[in-house]
């Protein structure tokens, strides 16, 4: 592999040089700004050879870096290992420490490029400003990839399915009409998948993990266009988008139809969400800054989503129910089992379930030093085989018609040390704090988060990344706007009653043990009063929650009493879609502290 990657690298060094670029940047991102992207623009993983979810590939005349951060040092030590790529240890995830270091590197005059249609335009803008104070020119007209790759995927052409209104609460039509009835615009444009299958109640399978279709949406007061693979789109489909005012545009005519709208119509762009080659496809005098409506509107999960919701959340406690019952007959028969299978075994237990589309993300099952890594990913033939001593962690989730999951339980396989029982029943305490809080309306996340550290603080104690994070139905399993988080960022927007956040405080001891406790929580009104309107949250997921790696004596009494109301509605929930056996299992779980 080392040879076919610095094969690679000369290529595009050879596409550099006919066309001037001093050093070209091979991101992450696809046009739509996605997570998780299709096998088209994995572009930076076609070249380098590192397979993890998140870094930038720089290149130069003499020198080709890989800038990722700590979730991925160990696995892009061993992918880039005879490849010539140098492992760039990135200190912040996202950060863009590869500019600061081009500023260094690269001489006045000097040309950087990359391709538009994978940064946005505000990415752009952050970038021409540190570049100009160094000399440094910008180019993105550049797609090198097309140039080099030859074998490269074409763009899926997964049939796109309609999403029931019996699951949504809300018709394609009602949906339109509230963006309309929101936006300043003759047109507003939305390039983020997960918004277009919202706004139209679509659902496809061209992404991992997330179900949506590549496509772009152009909203109009009038008639709105799809822009998309027509041989997605059956004809009945067709028939029901045109019935809406939803006409279909080739996909690939996006920038050219920009181009050729009215001069005097104007057009609602999410500046920092949308790529720099749509952006400026746009005319400055059409161009008005818009805010993303469908993303905030989605955000709100009304009450026919948090029914079906419901569901989602009983299906996957009954996976797992039956998945670490399963684990402990297992281990107690001598059985070896890898976190892989771990993993198998549970999406197995989950699609039994029914309804179900597959994992929301690959599930990270995390034994003994393998919790500590915070972004761990079992791979077979090469991860840890469980024995019945320590402790696991097991986050996952799962894509159901009924909704989108998100679980994270971390369970004792032996007796465990009086050090994961203090660092278990701080995290935990966290977690109780948060789920119990009651706040008033306009309190952000950034707020909220202190919520869930202070036990850890009080013990000097911290983890390291956000607390939770925004969810979608059936849709992406990390949503913005919302998350509890320490900075501006995720934790900047307010927590809206309506709002679908995870809360997963957790705690990190490398070479030990990991620790983390994830359930998905609802926003929900509280009270009304002379000091203003006030929130609450309504905890979903339903699963046990390990006591025997309890300190009890740290918990508070009000502590201990939403535990065991928690345990309680567990085993009320899960009883009846379980065997005799498996509910005196539960039963065990579920006793009171």
């Amino acid at each position: 592999m080392s040879g076919l990657v610095t094969a690679r690298i000369e290529a595009l060094r050879a596409a550099m040089k006919r066309q001037g670029i001093d050093a070209y940047l091979v991101p992450t991102n696809d046009p739509h700004q996605s997570e998780y992207v299709a096998s088209h623009w994995k572009s930076r993983e076609w070249l380098s050879g590192f397979t993890g979810s998140a870094g930038t590939l720089v290149v130069t005349k003499d020198h080709a870096g890989l800038w990722t951060d700590s979730r991925y040092f160990l696995q892009a030590e061993q992918q880039l290992a005879g490849s010539g790529i140098v492992l760039q240890r990135q200190l912040m995830p996202g950060a863009p420490e590869h500019l600061t270091w081009l500023c260094d590197k690269l001489v006045a005059g000097s040309i950087v490029g990359f391709d538009g249609a994978l940064f946005t335009a505000t990415q752009v803008r952050q970038m021409a400003r540190l570049f100009y104070d160094h000399q440094i020119e910008i180019t993105h007209q550049y797609d090198l990839m097309g140039e080099i790759w030859q074998d490269r995927p074409a763009l899926p052409l997964t049939e796109v399915f309609e999403f029931d209104e019996a699951y949504t609460g809300l018709s394609r039509a009602e949906k339109l009409a509230q963006i309309k009835a929101a936006q300043s615009t003759d047109f507003l444009l939305i390039s983020t998948l997960d918004d277009i299958a919202w706004t139209l109640n679509l659902r496809g399978s061209d992404v991992e993990f997330n179900p949506v279709t590549i496509a772009y949406l152009l909203v109009g007061k009038e008639v709105s266009y799809l822009f998309i693979e027509k041989r997605k789109i059956s004809d009945l489909l067709r028939t029901r988008l045109g019935a809406d005012g939803v006409l279909l545009k080739p996909y690939e005519a996006i920038e050219s139809f920009l181009q050729q709208l009215p001069a005097e119509q104007t057009i609602g762009v999410d500046v920092p969400g949308t790529n720099i080659r749509l952006h400026n496809a746009v005319s400055e005098t059409q161009l008005v800054q818009h805010d993303n409506i469908p993303r905030r509107l989605k955000a709100i999960k009304n009450e026919t989503e948090i029914g079906h919701l419901r569901t989602a959340m009983r299906k996957d406690g009954v996976a797992l129910t039956r998945l670490f019952r399963w684990l402990e007959a297992q281990l107690a028969a001598g059985t070896k089992l890898s976190e892989a299978d771990v993993a198998e075994h549970l999406d197995g237990l989950r699609r039994d379930q029914g309804d179900y589309f597959g994992e929301s993300f690959s599930a990270i099952v995390g034994y003994g030093p393998n919790g500590a890594i915070i972004h761990y990913r079992p791979e077979p033939g090469n991860c840890a085989i469980i024995e019945p001593s320590g402790i696991l962690l097991l986050d996952s989730g799962g894509q159901y018609l009924q909704g989108t999951t998100d679980i994270t339980r971390t369970i004792a396989l032996s007796q465990p040390t009086d050090q994961q029982r203090r660092d278990f029943t701080l995290v935990l305490k966290g977690h109780i704090s948060l789920a119990r809080a009651r706040f008033p309306q306009g309190t952000t996340g950034m707020q909220l988060d202190a919520f869930a550290r202070q036990a850890l603080w009080q013990h000097g104690l911290n983890f390291g990344h956000g607390t939770g994070h925004g969810v979608g139905f059936f849709l992406n399993v990390h949503e913005p706007p919302q998350g509890f988080a320490p900075n501006t960022g995720r934790g900047g927007a307010p927590i809206e009653a309506g709002m679908l956040s995870s809360n997963e405080p957790g705690i990190y001891r490398a070479g030990s043990h990991g620790i983390r406790i994830e359930n998905l929580i609802w926003c929900v009104a509280d009270e009304e009063n002379e000091f203003g309107r006030f929130l609450k949250f309504e905890t979903l997921s339903i699963c046990p929650i390990d006591t025997r790696l309890l300190e009890i004596g740290l918990l508070q009494e009000e502590e201990r009493q939403w535990l065991n109301d928690y345990q309680a509605r567990v085993l009320e929930t899960l009883s009846p879609y379980l065997e005799k056996d498996e509910i005196a299992w539960l039963k065990e779980q579920c006793n009171p502290v």
